[in-house]
Order: C-alpha cells, then structure tokens, then sequence
C-alpha cells in the first residue's frame, strides 16, 4: 500500500490493513516468548489455555524492542510523528475455550500509573490491578491502534467488523451507536497471519465469536506522542 493510501484510509475511514509486514521468524519468536509470560494478576487462563494478558510489556520486557521494530514505525511516524511510543500492550486469543463476542464499541480507556483530579479524566476504574480512565476525546483522537496478527484472523474465527468513518464523530453513546449501525453498512475485516490492522480506538468496531474456534493470536498495540496533563502518566510508557 502506498504512503498516501495509508494515510488518506486511516484519515476516512478510520483502519488500514497492512498484509505481510511481520516474518514468520519473529512470529514465531513471539509465540514462544507469550508462552513463558509468568501467570499472575495480568493474565487471564481458561481450562488451561492463556486466552489474554493486560500489562503486557511489563510481563513480558523482551517485546518492548518489537513495539519499535522499523516495520511497526513506519506505520506510526507519518500519523503521530516520531515521539510516538506504545502506551498500552495487551495480548488477547480465541480459542475453543474462551470464545467470545464482542460487541459494538469504541475504545474509550487509557491506562495511567495514578488516579489524579483532571478536569476531562474520568470515570476511573481498575482492571488486573490496573487504573484505567476515560481521557477526552482529544486525547483518543491522537492514538493509533496496531493490532499484530499472530495467526488467520478470518471470517470463521472472530475477524473484526468495523464502521468505517465513525471515528471522526468523537465519544458517542449507545444510542448514537445503534442510529448509526441502521444508516451505515459494516465492514468486515479479515487480516492473514503477520497482517497489521491499523486503526483510530474512536473507531466502532465489534467481533463475532468464532464460528471454527482454533487460535486467534493478536497483540494490541496502542501508541500516541502526547503527555497527559498535570501529573498523569502513561502506565506503559518506557
């Protein structure tokens, strides 16, 4: 995909799909990295499966060089420019057991180190141990969003479905999603092993359960150049 194509997708639309960027050499490095993450607060088993990990750098320090790996910033630096860092890792699976939906919704939370009183920051909330906050909506607006394909993310096993454009209608409610869904077709988007799915966290996006359940390997990567104000920080930022 040509630089301005990228660029005018993810503008318009919101997401990009970039097939073919990671090797199956660091693929497969990766796997066997996840398959040594130390079980505690930050992950999540089912009958014996890993199924998902919030906190991901910090349990597992080796993938911070790859969240700077020159593939992923080409991706990032012509959006957010080359101060961009990942701000939040998370690993998530779909497997036989632990099949979900889920259902349409934009990408409201950022991860901080402290709760703090802002203006604009809240509600708060914590997940794994984790403070999570609702930011303004400026703030989600100058994020991106890479999600790492480590296996087919295909129709049959839970690809995303996305609105294209409804990230450029800022933090919407509920009922604004449903007007929404009725007036605006959904795009289905299926992404090949290696494949990147680029896209804005304003952007509604929902995934079926998986009709063929086998592993639907995918880390989620959220970058922005910004600083939070006041004395609020990033809680993945290096």
């Amino acid at each position: 995909m040509q630089q301005q194509t990228y660029l005018n997708k993810i503008n318009d639309d919101g997401f990009a799909i970039v097939p073919d960027m990671i090797s199956n050499g660091i693929l497969s490095d990766i796997v066997n990295a996840l398959n040594q993450v130390p079980l505690g607060n930050a992950t999540r088993v089912r009958q014996g499966s890993l199924y998902a990990v919030r906190d991901l750098l910090n349990q597992l320090p080796s993938l911070s060089s790859f969240t700077q790996d020159v593939s992923l910033r080409a991706l990032i630096k012509p959006i957010l420019g080359k101060g961009a860092k990942v701000v939040r890792a998370i690993f998530f699976d779909k497997t036989s057991q632990a099949n979900w939906l889920v259902p349409w919704h934009q990408d409201l939370t950022i991860t901080v180190q402290k709760q703090c009183d802002i203006t604009g920051f809240g509600p708060w909330s914590k997940k794994a141990g984790i403070l999570h906050v609702q930011p303004p909506p400026s703030v989600l607006e100058n994020m991106l969003t890479l999600r790492i394909h480590l296996d087919d993310c295909l129709v049959e096993n839970g690809a995303l479905s996305v609105i294209p454009g409804s990230h450029r209608r800022g933090r919407m409610s509920h009922n604004q999603i449903q007007a929404l869904r009725q007036v605006t077709p959904e795009v289905l988007c299926p992404v090949s092993k290696g494949g990147v799915m680029v896209m804005r966290p304003l952007l509604l996006h929902a995934s079926s359960a998986s009709l063929n359940p086998s592993h639907r390997r995918v880390l989620h990567f959220e970058y922005s150049a910004s600083q939070l104000p006041g004395e609020l920080a990033w809680c993945d930022a290096p």
